[in-house]
């Protein structure tokens, strides 16, 4: 395969998203985030369009220039388009070879494809409901729960203002013992000799180990995390250079 970014002036990410098994809307959220991270070049939805349960998507379809991919039920109590999505996302990372993929659904079952796509060189970032099974969500760059994004999908109206996602309080942060060894352990890897961390190395440590998004714990930014977890103490608060180290640690010098 090609080397993908040395063709492109901006990253190409294919869209693929499990209708039958997502709600129509969160697409505005879930574009806007790709766009973050180049183009989304590739956008298809997959699902039997002759069921009733899909009419939510066909506004949304025309307005964001999503492909349907139509995949008919040969089995009752069976879905196929699952299985048209990876015959689907195969083929373009062979052909179009984006360098990223979105994958739209909260099924596990496209947990070796996510290992697959990722083991190529290709980031996948996930979008699926808090129910995710754990396997797809790690499996992921990077995954957001769709609950934490935007309003409720089942009281959205047009007139609605998006509800914004319960923060969770620190007591529950430090019981999470996943959440508080992935922290602890990427600033140490980002610090220096005084123990001091800049926070976005701390967010690039954690990338490199994990699919995280503090957005998932009600935190728009990976530094209100921080803080809220009352972990680590803070320099240079409010620019650029802010940097975090652990409370554990002895007092020292605070970074320049």
């Amino acid at each position: 395969m090609k080397p993908r970014e040395a063709l492109r002036a901006e990253p190409h990410i294919a869209l693929l998203i499990d209708a039958d098994n997502s709600p129509a809307s969160k697409i505005d959220v879930i574009l806007t985030e790709l766009s973050t991270f180049g183009v989304t070049n590739v956008r298809r939805a997959y699902g039997n369009w002759k069921k009733a349960e899909l009419k939510g998507w066909e506004e949304k379809l025309h307005e964001h220039a999503i492909r349907p991919m139509q995949q008919f039920d040969y089995s009752k109590g069976k879905n196929a388009s699952d299985m048209a999505m990876v015959i689907d996302a195969l083929e373009l990372l062979y052909t179009d070879q984006p360098d990223a993929f979105g994958i739209v659904s909260s099924d596990a079952d496209f947990t070796p494809l996510v290992m697959h796509l990722r083991a190529k060189g290709a980031a996948v970032y996930g979008f699926g409901a808090q129910k995710t099974p754990e396997p797809f969500v790690n499996a992921c760059s990077r995954f957001l729960y769709l609950d934490k994004l935007g309003g409720d999908a089942a009281s959205e109206t047009p007139d609605a203002s998006p509800a914004a996602p319960l923060r969770v309080p620190t007591a529950q942060l430090k019981q999470d013992a996943r959440l508080v060894g992935l922290l602890r352990n990427a600033v140490q890897a980002a610090a220096d000799e005084g123990g001091w961390a800049r926070v976005d190395a701390v967010g690039q440590q954690i990338g490199n180990q994990a699919s995280f998004d503090s957005r998932n714990y009600g935190y728009s930014t990976l530094s209100k995390l921080l803080v809220a977890s009352q972990l680590f103490d803070f320099a240079n608060e409010g620019t650029s250079h802010v940097s975090v180290r652990d409370k554990r640690q002895a007092k020292g010098a605070r970074p320049g």
